[in-house]
């Protein structure tokens, strides 16, 4: 099986066009770097447009969503695999085991909620999987802050730091999921 990436983004496009921009060159890069996209199986804003780069790239795509999300996400039902789950939390598991990597794009609530349990899985020792936050347009420059603030204050050990990493551009980004496939 192909190396697999898990990617978390927003069910809208966002403000900055770099956004959707990044979104499109990322699924075309995953596809041409022989990878798998693993999503939240919809068709609309960032998720959408990664998915849809990704397959007219010729690239695998995996995708999993709840129940209660299929109309509002609009199911991207012609992907390779297309799971509906039952709860946000079976749809979160599922993607993540079906990785290798993990990718946050910009995102609102859901794709925090997606990073935190990520990274909290990873501070706990439940997986040593790589990752990465695509800071494009420096979207995500006030989490690494927040971040810094939570080991500052002694809420974290500085080791939390260690297991993600913000990189600014696709081709970073790309450079990135190479070393750890190798690994």
């Amino acid at each position: 099986m192909s190396y697999s990436v898990c990617v978390y983004c927003g069910s809208r496009a966002g403000s900055n066009p770099r956004y959707a921009e990044d979104a499109e060159t990322l699924g075309t890069a995953l596809a041409e770097g022989g990878m798998r996209l693993v999503y939240g199986a919809g068709d609309v804003g960032l998720m959408g447009i990664v998915a849809r780069s990704a397959m007219a790239a010729g690239g695998g795509t995996f995708g999993v969503i709840p129940e209660h999300l299929l109309k509002q996400e609009v199911g991207k039902r012609d992907l390779d695999t297309f799971i509906v789950t039952e709860t946000m939390h079976e749809r979160k598991k599922v993607m993540v085991m079906n990785a290798d990597a993990i990718i946050v794009l910009p995102g609102g609530a859901g794709s925090l909620d997606e990073f935190f349990e990520v990274l909290t899985w990873r501070q706990l020792g439940l997986h040593d999987k790589p990752i990465f936050l695509l800071n494009s347009g420096g979207y995500w420059d006030k989490l690494r802050d927040l971040l810094a603030h939570i080991v500052a204050q002694e809420f974290a050990d500085g080791s939390l730091l260690d297991f993600y990493r913000i990189v600014d551009d696709v081709p970073a980004l790309m450079s990135g999921l190479y070393r750890a496939q190798k690994a």
